[in-house]
């Protein structure tokens, strides 16, 4: 007989909002563990890891202590909901580079990034131009030692981040690999997307799919192996790329397998993953990753997102890692928010994947079912 999976805390209230129903089941007991860079501990299996140990080049148990590059992309040329250009302006509004100063991160805001040359109002053409500068702001921050933070705009804008840390990374020598925390694969190529709309594309762009001629400055590039990316939180997706994502072994988590095993185990994969290929770990974070119940401002929502406790728990634990080189965080929509509500939630977010919790100790503990180390 098949075990039947536990069900996570916040299963029962996802599929209410979806409209579905969920019969009663027990939560049975959950050991605890905790996670650092790919390092578990669970009690009564000896002393406690020391502030160090199973670390690679941290700086507190954390990401390495190295200067912050804030990149404003105000862009919304990829989508057809006007809002997201104000994107920029509202995280730096609710406080982003004041709360990275506050835990003791040296900011530089650059400002906002501008497209090369004149560019079109929307579509490909005009995704190109952004591309090719946020590539070359991306790529040059990294080579100067410094880790770029790309506040959007809609969500086009990481064919540029994406590709700046690709061309740093084949300087480097070390493999590229992408977290995406949204609710979209966004894989879609223009042959297969409903709307046309780009911010549904860029993944596809990236590895290389059919339909992009002319998006990135070098036509030779080496596209980006879809078997370094990894899709988490995924809620919905067209009918095309479902095909394409299956094709080339695309990693999903969904959202399914968050409700029944929690964001901890299938994350602590990824982690270890990245962390055994010495790997630069690029995220990409969108506003719909949430739950549009907490993060409304978002102009493609879809229910049953993240909770800000999972969200939190999540960045915590990329900040224990110490793998995150690069992070975009895209498609806020101030027009479509609640009084800057969404905008102060990734705020709060983006401060838990540098460094800020609740209780200053060195390894924090994470609930995780047991049997959850199945590969």
């Amino acid at each position: 007989m098949r075990q039947q999976p536990r069900i996570h805390r916040n299963a029962r209230r996802r599929r209410r909002l979806c409209g579905q129903s969920l019969s009663h089941s027990p939560r049975a007991r959950i050991p605890r563990v905790a996670f650092r860079s790919g390092l578990c501990y669970r009690p009564g299996s000896g002393p406690r890891p020391g502030p160090h140990e199973g670390s690679r080049d941290l700086e507190a148990d954390g990401l390495p202590s190295r200067p912050i590059a804030l990149i404003g992309a105000p862009i919304e040329v990829g989508t057809s909901e006007p809002g997201a250009v104000m994107g920029p302006a509202a995280l730096r509004t609710a406080g982003l580079v004041r709360v990275l100063r506050d835990l003791g991160l040296a900011v530089e805001d650059l400002g906002d990034a501008s497209p090369d040359g004149p560019a079109a109002d929307r579509g490909l053409p005009a995704v190109a131009a952004w591309t090719r500068a946020l590539a070359r702001e991306v790529e040059a921050a990294l080579g100067q030692g410094r880790l770029p933070l790309v506040a959007g705009g809609d969500h086009s804008l990481s064919l540029g981040t994406v590709e700046g840390a690709m061309r740093h990374c084949a300087a480097a020598g070390r493999p590229l690999f992408v977290l995406w925390l949204d609710a979209h694969a966004d894989f879609n190529t223009p042959e297969t997307s409903p709307s046309g709309n780009v911010h549904g594309m860029p993944l596809a762009a990236l590895c290389g799919e059919p339909g992009f001629d002319g998006l990135f400055a070098d036509p030779g590039r080496v596209p980006l192996d879809p078997a370094r990316i990894h899709l988490f939180g995924l809620r919905s997706i067209d009918a095309g790329e479902r095909a394409l994502v299956g094709a080339r072994r695309v990693a999903v988590t969904d959202m399914r397998e968050i409700d029944e095993f929690g964001v901890v185990a299938p994350l602590r994969r990824i982690l270890e993953r990245v962390a055994a290929a010495d790997g630069h770990l690029h995220v990409s974070f969108d506003v719909d990753f949430l739950d549009p119940g907490i993060a409304p401002g978002v102009g493609t929502t879809v229910p049953g997102g993240a909770t800000f406790r999972e969200a939190h728990l999540i960045m915590e634990m990329l900040h224990d890692s110490g793998l995150v080189r690069s992070l975009d965080v895209v498609e806020l929509n101030p027009f479509l928010d609640e009084r800057g509500r969404s905008a102060r939630v990734l705020v709060e977010l983006v401060a838990s994947l540098f460094g800020r919790r609740i209780l200053d100790r060195p390894a924090p503990a994470a609930a995780v079912p047991s049997g959850s180390d199945r590969r």
